[in-house]
């Protein structure tokens, strides 16, 4: 199973739809739930990003591989995304945890829970933008994995 821990909330419909779209294309291939956290804006920003990461942690489980979204991760192209992903469910990995942080970004705390950073880009994506990007990029993977002709 794959969980997207996203702090903060959807508001714009054509970004649930296309997150919808691309969560039923997978439902053949993967479980994904996504479990959406909510985002504290008012304290000081340190312990609002604090807040949160205790929140987040909360939410994982000791066996579960983290992928944190994060700019200082790693950038990789889809297909070592999918390679990635095709390897820890092959070795036993049964539940993988991607976490989107909120606007100020992750808590040192979670950064050091991490298995993996990933970074999509140099670039800061709006975090409800950023979830549609990861569930489409979690879809071309799998699609990668099946040889489907999704991702050229």
């Amino acid at each position: 199973m794959i969980t997207i821990l996203a702090v903060g909330k959807i508001k714009e419909k054509y970004l649930t739809d296309g997150i919808n779209e691309y969560l039923k294309r997978l439902s053949i291939y993967e479980q994904i739930k996504i479990v959406e956290l909510k985002e504290t804006t008012n304290l000081p920003i340190q312990e609002n990003i604090k807040k949160e990461g205790e929140l987040i942690l909360s939410k994982i489980n000791p066996a579960d591989y983290v992928i944190t979204l994060e700019i200082k991760g790693q950038n990789i192209t889809s297909e070592e995304l999918a390679n990635k992903l095709e390897n820890l469910k092959t070795y036993g990995t049964t539940n993988i945890v991607f976490i989107i942080g909120g606007s100020n970004g992750l808590s040192n705390d979670v950064i050091k829970r991490k298995n993996f950073g990933l970074s999509f880009s140099s670039f800061t994506f709006p975090h409800q933008l950023m979830r549609l990007i990861l569930i489409e990029q979690i879809y071309r993977a799998y699609t990668i994995i099946n040889h489907k002709e999704y991702h050229k």
